[in-house]
């Protein structure tokens, strides 16, 4: 939901051999050699799509097998519970979604902010620590473990905005909406082997 054209066009742009499907279709996540999978809006809507559109298993599937990057709500769909809506995840990461809560800033969180990266990854390669992503959420990643914090980010609160473990990495910001860094970030996720 939401921003699929503008992750499509952007990973079209790092990746010109590459085909880009656009596809909520199980057949096709199965067979694609890799998976992005955005989100924007809010977590119960995106979770009642992806069960709508028969894709749910499929996308648990490629999270289990191949490179896969989530974006936004792609990230938070991959925990066991988001506190908007009290909606259950896919539960494939250990932790929570809850809402920022940050006394006198505006909710949603939105705009540039600075990344922290805290462990070295594939996909940072490249961009420099703290660079600037662009973000829009008003939730965010809370994992159980801090071994799957890829990096972090202070909005009145430091919280985690990048997640990793084996074949599986997912942003909070929005990396086809973040220039260079972005573009370069997904350009890594094309060439991952994890």
């Amino acid at each position: 939901m939401g921003n699929i054209r503008s992750v499509s066009k952007a990973l079209e742009r790092v990746a010109p051999q590459a085909e880009v499907l656009v596809t909520a279709d199980a057949r096709a996540i199965r067979a694609a050699a890799r998976v992005v999978v955005p989100g924007q809006g809010a977590m119960p809507d995106c979770m009642r799509q992806l069960a709508a559109s028969g894709a749910r298993d499929a996308v648990i599937e490629a999270a289990g097998s191949k490179p896969f990057l989530g974006i936004c709500i792609g990230l938070q769909m991959l925990f066991e519970r988001g506190e908007e809506g009290d909606t259950p995840g896919l539960g494939l990461l250990p932790g929570r979604v809850p809402r920022l809560s940050v006394g006198g800033l505006k909710i949603p969180h939105m705009g540039w902010n600075e990344v922290c990266q805290q462990r070295a990854h594939a996909l940072w390669a490249g961009i420099a620590d703290r660079s600037r992503f662009y973000f829009v959420h008003s939730y965010y990643p809370q994992p159980a473990q801090d071994t799957l914090t890829a990096a972090t980010c202070v909005y009145g609160v430091t919280f985690t905005c990048a997640v990793a473990r084996d074949n599986i990495f997912a942003v909070q910001f929005h990396p086809e909406k973040s220039q260079s860094s972005g573009l370069q970030l997904l350009s890594n996720f094309v060439q991952w082997r994890p």
